[in-house]
């Protein structure tokens, strides 16, 4: 099972992982915190001191068109926030 799906990089996650040393994953829906916590660890070689999940469910979404309306939804997932010890850092940008 494929643990941690994506990082999320955006501008409040930049903000939290400076202040805080926190980082957002997307994560695989049926994972629990002690394997993201495992996953993380052994992937960026940092110590993990708390991990926090929550799940979201899709938003349906309907658009108009010249046939009529079109209903459809977001797909649902699960995110997960991670704080680092004080000190450590993951670097997204370094294969870059």
């Amino acid at each position: 099972m494929n643990i941690l799906e994506r990082p999320i990089i955006s501008e409040k996650m930049n903000q939290l992982s400076e202040k805080f040393q926190r980082y957002g994953f997307i994560v695989n829906k049926k994972a629990n915190k002690i394997q993201i916590r495992k996953a993380v660890e052994e992937l960026y070689n940092v110590e993990v001191v708390a991990v926090n999940t929550m799940n979201y469910s899709g938003k349906s979404k309907t658009r108009g068109t010249k046939s009529g309306f079109i209903s459809g939804s977001t797909g649902a997932f699960k995110k997960a926030v991670i704080t680092l010890a004080d000190g450590q850092s993951i670097d997204f940008y370094s294969n870059i």
